[in-house]
């Protein structure tokens, strides 16, 4: 039976040591894998216990050993908030999210929200019926512009991400938060990208989310009788507190089925930037703003 411990302990430390390697903070996810290691042994109770402590307390030992990272990065207050350059803009505070809404397009350039751990968890029912948005007086789009057009009512702050508020879920069925977008990259790859934000919120704690649509050519015109504009493409670009510092990454999507991979959409912030004309996280100092814009740290978001 103690060969059994050692051999566990020893499974575990080279878990942690190659999370180290791999200089990410998904301890919670290599923690699960571990404990699943510790289920299928043949190991007494008494013995998963001391286990489970072991591991409990060199995953402490490593995570306060990690080097200059390891104290929380400042905090900032509306730190998701980014700055539109040349385009008509109407900004709209929400309970859950900020939008910045086009006049011409009928479709917002921007929504941005922080997204914590602790509203991932929300049991709110997801809502059922679009609508119009009472904060916009002038011509906005209607559900019947999207009725027989080809192109689904995508969200850009995803429902799935307001289920900690009624009035947050509420608020995201207006149709200034919707953009035309193809149905398989909907329920596809862009789906999944949306499911790993809840994970990135659940690992880093804290996240702040930008996404939109991306309008370049126009190549696919624009649906109902308002003439609402159906992109060319989306943009997501995210930020996450790590280790004391931050780290970001960007995604883009062609309005069409997405490839099988997020990674296959990843990019730079400042790829982003230059495609959509948007500056993002603005608050952060220069220094680290163009530090964090410019790379991807592939393992850090477990692409």
């Amino acid at each position: 039976m103690q060969c059994v411990l050692c051999v566990q302990v020893i499974y575990i430390i080279e878990d942690f040591y190659y999370l180290r390697a791999l200089n990410s903070t998904f301890y919670p996810y290599r923690l699960f894998m571990a404990r699943k290691k510790i289920i299928k042994s043949g190991s007494s109770v008494q013995y998963k216990i001391i286990i489970y402590l072991i591991l409990i307390l060199f995953g402490y030992l490593v995570y306060k050993c990690g080097g200059s990272r390891v104290s929380v990065a400042e905090k900032i207050d509306k730190l998701e908030i980014p700055v539109t350059q040349g385009l008509p803009e109407r900004t709209i505070v929400r309970e859950g999210y900020t939008l910045s809404y086009n006049p011409q397009r009928l479709i917002p350039n921007w929504v941005a929200y922080e997204l914590t751990s602790l509203e991932t968890q929300g049991d709110e029912p997801r809502g059922e019926h679009f609508k119009k948005d009472p904060e916009i007086s002038g011509l906005q789009a209607e559900v019947s512009d999207y009725r027989n057009s080809g192109w689904d009512k995508g969200h850009m702050a995803p429902a799935a991400d307001m289920k900690w508020s009624e009035r947050a879920m509420d608020d995201c069925f207006y149709l200034t938060n919707i953009c035309p977008q193809d149905h398989k990259l909907n329920t596809g790859t862009w789906k999944k990208l949306e499911e790993r934000c809840r994970e990135y919120a659940r690992y880093f704690g804290t996240v702040y989310i930008v996404c939109g649509p991306v309008v370049e050519n126009n190549r696919y015109g624009t649906i109902g009788d308002n003439g609402v504009m159906v992109p060319d493409g989306f943009f997501k670009v995210i930020l996450a507190p790590y280790y004391g510092e931050y780290k970001g990454v960007g995604f883009l999507f062609e309005n069409k089925k997405g490839g099988k991979k997020i990674v296959e959409h990843a990019a730079t912030i400042d790829e982003v930037e230059r495609v959509t004309g948007i500056d993002f996280f603005p608050s952060l100092p220069d220094d680290v703003e163009d530090v964090v814009e410019a790379e991807i740290e592939k393992s850090v978001w477990n692409l």
